[in-house]
């Protein structure tokens, strides 16, 4: 199995012989970044024998994990037979999708069946990333969507708002039209009144009906009886004696 061991940056050397000086550790929230180096991808396959040591490169990698010493020793880092026989933080390869895709699980090993995971990081298409914390995913989640449904609200009460304000000035203006279609101009109705009662008097009055033939026959007393009714029930009606001056309301 072909590995490429990494060591870890110089950093500032130390004159008087002692051991060069470790990079701090990562912190707990570097989901803002992501690393990628394109002369290793070019240079070596990214498979999961070599994607541990891909992933050393990063900031990601913690220098003081149980890897980092089976690497010293030339074992390879995700040796599950000697990681169980340690104690203290170490990545375990948990999910493979060659070449595509690696997660990547840091966890803190207590015994050989006891370990508590911590951070989660992915390998996609070369690039590192760390996975966010779940109480992240629902905090951002529901900080998104309270803004909309904030937006929706303010939205629909400005609607709202201007609908009821169209609706009251509608009201208002329905109200001043019948308002002023009830109004009675009495100087019009006078006016009316005066050309009615001169047509009445310039119109000659009304014929007498002629007389009945020879030989009429005058229908029977029922009848006559249902026609006066009906003449009572439904007087004919003069558009202009019936409706004119004298029936008008006088002020």
């Amino acid at each position: 199995m072909t590995t490429t061991p990494m060591m870890p940056p110089m950093g500032d050397a130390n004159f008087d012989g002692g051991a060069p000086a470790l990079p701090p550790q990562p912190g707990t929230d570097m989901t803002g970044i992501c690393f990628r180096d394109q002369l290793w991808l070019n240079t070596y396959p990214l498979d999961r024998n070599l994607v541990f040591d891909y992933f050393a490169l990063s900031p990601f990698y913690d220098w003081t994990c149980n890897n980092e010493q089976l690497r010293s020793r030339s074992i390879h880092p995700l040796d599950i037979s000697q990681l169980s026989k340690m104690t203290g933080s170490e990545y375990m390869l948990s999910e493979v999708m060659e070449p595509h895709l690696f997660v990547i699980r840091k966890q803190k090993r207590d015994g050989p069946e006891k370990v508590t995971p911590m951070l989660t990081y992915y390998i996609l298409d070369g690039s590192i990333y760390q996975a966010p914390q779940l109480c992240n995913v629902f905090a951002g989640r529901l900080g998104r969507g309270l803004y909309h449904i904030s937006k929706a609200f303010s939205f629909a009460s400005s609607k709202l708002e201007k609908t009821g304000y169209v609706a009251s000035e509608n009201e208002r203006s329905a109200s001043e039209s019948k308002a002023a279609k009830e109004t009675i101009d009495f100087k019009e109705l006078k006016r009316v009144d005066h050309i009615l009662a001169s047509l009445q008097r310039k119109l000659p009055p009304v014929p007498p009906p002629p007389p009945f033939p020879e030989g009429y026959v005058p229908p029977s007393t029922a009848e006559a009886s249902e026609n006066q009714q009906a003449e009572t029930q439904l007087p004919p009606v003069d558009p202009i004696i019936d409706q004119g001056p004298s029936k008008r309301m006088k002020v």
